[in-house]
Formats: structure tokens, C-alpha cells, sequence
């Protein structure tokens, strides 16, 4: 056997080879980090309608808990990269950590509502560097191959689950008090930070060279379209999720365990599918599964406001809830996989973060229009009007890409 083949022998054992202690030790940690991150977002959601009440904050204020987190999350992406590579990614990461537990515990006794606020700004800004750096550490911890996929889909499927979990927390944590859903975080992610300072490891120094954003990059058509597609997808979500969740709870007198259960549908079949996601693009492809999770959306929205006069869950909630869920099922793996196609590898941490920037402002934008549209009209049909156009915006461009990648196929 020559040189070359034996070292391909010894590469593919260890790609094959258990992981150790300490490697699942690390992924646990990171994983841990991106559950809670998505909890966050969930568990105060069911929540609003009674921190609403309790703070005396009208549906415009007080959805800026749900928004204020999306805005420090896409405010601070772009410069994520940057900071990890000046401060070394075990710092970033680790005093990002600290400072989300401090902002937690701020929020959870805080009286100000601009206070309050502010910590959602300033939780948001700590996932957006907890989240992609731990994703780099991951990417230098694990082997490129089958281990590093393995290590991503353990990753992203706890991000998944997060979000279901936070929903049926939230619910539990409010029969205490609306003020554990935002202080429950804080000794999770002290726990975290003293299991991560022993695990991550060490850098040589610091990262030194900073990846800079490329115009070019704002350039390519197939980043733009699938962050616009991500941002309409997720604002359309997080706008129906906001207007569902107070028409449960205020118009049709649900209590908070029985909103959160009817929430469900939105968000556990994506949990249960993430596995499953590479190989549903392989099959399929990634422009016709970005189609059809459009489209998936788009109808469930006319159908609600179709319906909207009726208030009945099964007739009118239920059918949009699982419609607009289908869509993250068959084009989130998509989307993020047309993001970085044919982006050099230098480039795309800049392009995950650009495109990540975009997801997240599809909530920023969406929920303050929700808010105010409920706000200032009798009825849900104005916001859901919005919701729709919205879902129609990433129907139409994904369309487009789908016409484009046929035309150059």
C-alpha cells in the first residue's frame, strides 16, 4: 500500500471512529447554548399577552420583546465574525455567555419597560455571537466529513427543539410568575459558561485577520434571494405566531397551557424533520423545495384571512399554522444550503452572516406593522392582509429563482 493510500485508510478511520468524552462534552455545551437561544425567543412569546397586563405595556411596546431580540441579533451579526476574530473565539463566546445571564436576571427584576426592552436587545446581540462562533468551534473541533455533519445536525436539531420547548416552558413557568419566564434563562446560562470555560478550547491568539463583507457579495443572486426568501419566511412566522397568540389568549379566553399546545403544530414537525432535511434536498433540490415552502405559506395565510371572521381554532388557526410550517419543513434546509452555494469558502462566513442578517430582519419589520395594525383596527384582517403580502413577496422570489436555476440548468 503507498503512502497515500494508507494515509486515506487512517483519515477514514477516525471519520468513523467514537467520539470522545470530551468531544461529546463540547457539542453539548454548544448545543446546549443554541437551545437555549431558541427557547428565548419561544418563552417569552406566550408569555406577551400577561407581561402586557402586568407592565402595563400596549401590544406595540410590548411585542418590541419579541422584535427587540431579532433587531440585537441581526445588529451585530455582521460585526460577529470580526469580533470573534480580534477577541479569539473563546472569548466572544464566553463573555457573550456571561452577559446574556446578567441581562437575563436585569430583565426578569426589572420595573422599567425600557429597561426590560433593552435587555432584549442586549440578549439578542449575545446569540448573535454565541451562535455562529459556536458553530466555528465545531467546525475546527470535528473532522470534515461524516463527524463535522454529525456535530452540525446534533447542532441544528437542538435549535429546533428549543423553540417547541420553550413554548411548553413558558406555559409552566407562568403559573409561578410572567417574571421566571425571563429570569429561568439566567442560571442555564451561567451553568453553561462554567461547563464551557472547562471545555472550549484554547486558541493560539487571537484570529488576527478580520473577515471583511465584499460588495460582490451583495451581488450574487442566489444569496439575495435566499435571504430575502428567509427574512419574508420568518417574518411571515413570527407575525402570525404574535397575532395568533393574543387573539388565543385575550379574544377566545385560552389560558396559557392551552395557547402553547395549540402553538404546537407551528413548530414541532420541523423538529422532528431537521434530520431528515439533506436528504429531502437531495432528492428534490434546493430551488423546487424553496418553491414550494412558499407556497406552503402563502396559502395558509389566505386561507386565514379567508376566514378570518370565524374564530374557531380547527376551522381557521390550526389549517394556516400547519401551512405556514410545512414551509420551514421543506425550504429551511434549502435556504440555507442556495445561501452559501457557490460562495468561495473564504467568503462564506460573510455570506451566512449576511443571510442570517436577513432572517432575522423579517422579524424586526414584521411584528411593530402586526402590532400596529392591531392596534389601530377592529379585527385581525388588516395585520393578516400584511402577513399574507408578506408570504406572497417570498412566493414571488422564489419563484424567481426557481425560473432562473431552470433557464441555467
Amino acid at each position: 500500500m503507498t503512502a497515500n493510500g494508507t494515509t486515506n485508510a487512517r483519515d477514514a478511520a477516525l471519520d468513523v471512529a467514537p467520539w470522545g468524552v470530551r468531544q461529546w462534552a463540547l457539542l453539548c455545551v454548544l448545543s446546549g447554548n443554541m437551545l437555549l437561544d431558541a427557547v428565548e425567543v419561544s418563552v417569552v412569546l406566550v408569555a406577551l399577552p400577561t407581561i402586557g397586563e402586568a407592565m402595563d405595556m400596549p401590544l406595540l411596546a410590548v411585542q418590541c420583546l419579541m422584535s427587540g431580540f431579532a433587531l440585537g441579533f441581526a445588529a451585530l451579526l455582521l460585526l460577529g465574525n470580526r469580533i470573534a476574530a480580534l477577541c479569539g473565539r473563546r472569548r466572544a463566546y464566553l463573555g457573550a455567555m456571561a452577559v446574556f445571564a446578567l441581562a437575563s436576571v436585569i430583565g426578569g427584576v426589572t420595573d422599567s419597560e425600557s429597561v426590560l426592552i433593552a435587555t432584549r436587545v442586549v440578549k439578542g446581540c449575545c446569540a448573535a455571537l454565541t451562535a455562529p462562533t459556536g458553530l466555528a468551534i465545531i467546525s475546527t473541533a470535528f473532522r470534515d466529513g461524516p463527524q463535522r455533519r454529525k456535530a452540525v445536525s446534533v447542532y441544528s436539531m437542538f435549535g429546533a427543539t428549543g423553540f417547541t420547548a420553550g413554548l411548553l416552558l413558558s406555559a409552566a413557568l407562568l403559573e409561578s410568575g410572567w417574571r421566571w419566564t425571563l429570569l429561568f434563562p439566567a442560571p442555564l446560562a451561567l451553568a453553561l459558561l462554567v461547563f464551557a470555560t472547562r471545555i472550549i478550547p484554547h486558541e493560539s491568539g487571537a484570529g488576527g485577520r478580520t473577515p471583511r463583507l465584499k460588495p460582490a457579495l451583495l451581488r450574487d443572486g442566489r444569496l439575495l434571494r435566499s435571504a430575502v426568501g428567509a427574512a419574508t419566511l420568518n417574518g411571515t412566522y413570527a407575525g402570525l405566531l404574535l397575532l395568533i397568540t393574543f387573539q388565543l389568549q385575550q379574544r377566545l379566553g385560552w389560558s396559557p397551557w392551552q395557547c402553547a399546545l395549540g402553538l404546537l403544530p407551528a413548530c414541532v414537525p420541523l423538529m422532528v424533520a431537521v434530520p431528515f432535511a439533506g436528504r429531502l434536498v437531495a432528492r428534490w433540490s434546493t430551488g423546487r423545495l424553496i418553491a414550494l415552502g412558499a407556497l406552503a405559506p402563502f396559502l395558509g395565510c389566505a386561507y386565514y384571512l379567508w376566514r378570518a371572521p370565524t374564530e374557531s381554532y380547527g376551522a381557521a388557526v390550526l389549517p394556516a399554522l400547519v401551512l405556514v410550517e410545512a414551509g420551514f419543513v421543506l425550504s429551511f434546509a434549502a435556504l440555507n444550503m442556495q445561501a452559501t452555494a457557490g460562495i468561495r469558502a473564504a467568503e462564506r462566513g460573510s455570506a451566512v452572516a449576511l443571510y442570517q442578517t436577513g432572517v432575522q430582519l423579517g422579524g424586526v419589520v414584521t411584528l411593530p406593522l402586526v402590532a400596529l395594525l392591531l392596534t389601530e383596527y377592529q379585527g385581525d384582517r388588516p395585520a393578516l392582509a400584511l402577513i399574507t403580502s408578506i408570504s406572497a413577496v417570498g412566493l414571488l422570489t422564489a419563484l424567481t429563482g426557481l425560473r432562473s436555476s431552470e433557464e441555467h440548468g
